[in-house]
């Protein structure tokens, strides 16, 4: 329609949502006795009063919300809608969309994805590959981040974490021709991400310690910065194969997007060429 605004195309849409999951379920599924006499129901599927009844809303306000009217929901009752509705996680996540609310997900449990994501990293070689939690704690990384960039088992197991390999690690450190503008770009994006669950406790623990740990991590966390990634090329000079150019990219799976992978791809032929001899070679650290 010409007149259609965007929020009344959301309406709409959740309008119609509703009214297809209801349709798909019967009394039983929910809980209530089944009809005496089924062939009483017009429509297959509950009816609009059984949803309000079963959401604790009024049965008015219930129709007006399936005929797309302008009111609003809040995000109980679209919670309890979901459940009325036995919503399965992606239709709960759809529904908060529709109603303007986040549709973030639940912590991936990390030992479920573990050995998928430890196959995507593997797979990306020679491409330096690694995988962080929402906490920015390292998952799984393959062979040539190992060998080109840092062992994250070398790491204490709580500080397995990218903000203390960067803030921390010496030979990080001092492998990289542009320090700081790295670390401040990863300290910013830590940043968004601690302030968007300002209640973990793990990301308040990893701020206390590098705060107390980094003269920098302390200064640069006072000022708040937030920046999304940006595309950036990093110079790292490696003691066996010299100055090595690599394109950083960012990507999330779409079934644990609380999961990031990082690539670190070799930026020239030339850098491709030494990274390879290098992964070819023994490791001398063996």
């Amino acid at each position: 329609m010409a007149n259609e605004t965007p929020q009344s195309a959301r309406r709409a849409e959740l309008a119609a949502f509703l009214r297809t999951q209801r349709a798909r379920l019967r009394p039983a599924d929910v809980g209530l006795p089944e009809d005496c006499d089924p062939g009483r129901r017009r429509t297959p599927g509950l009816r609009r009063e059984e949803v309000a009844q079963i959401s604790d809303v009024s049965v008015t306000w219930y129709t007006w919300l399936e005929q797309g009217r302008n009111i609003s929901a809040s995000e109980q009752v679209v919670e309890a809608l979901a459940r009325a509705l036995l919503l399965d996680p992606d239709q709960r996540r759809h529904i908060r969309g529709l109603a303007g609310f986040s549709t973030a997900t639940g912590k991936t449990h990390t030992d479920d994805a573990h050995p998928r994501l430890q196959r995507l990293a593997n797979a990306a070689a020679p491409n330096i590959a690694s995988v962080y939690d929402v906490h920015f704690d390292y998952v799984v990384w393959n062979e040539p981040y190992r060998r080109l960039r840092h062992d994250p088992a070398l790491l204490p197991a709580d500080r397995r974490n990218l903000l203390w390999m960067m803030f921390n690690d010496a030979e990080n450190r001092a492998r990289m021709v542009r320090w700081e503008p790295a670390a401040r770009a990863v300290l910013s994006q830590f940043r968004a991400a601690a302030g968007q669950r300002p209640d973990d406790p793990r990301f308040a623990a990893i701020a206390a310690e590098l705060t107390e740990a980094s003269p920098e991590f302390r200064e640069w966390w006072a000022e708040y910065p937030i920046r999304d990634f940006r595309p950036a090329t990093i110079g790292i000079d490696h003691p066996e194969i010299g100055r090595l150019n690599l394109e950083m990219f960012q990507f999330r799976p779409v079934e644990h997007p609380d999961m990031l992978m990082v690539l670190q791809v070799p930026r020239s032929v030339d850098d491709l060429q030494r990274v390879s001899s290098l992964l070819d070679a023994p490791d001398r650290r063996l």
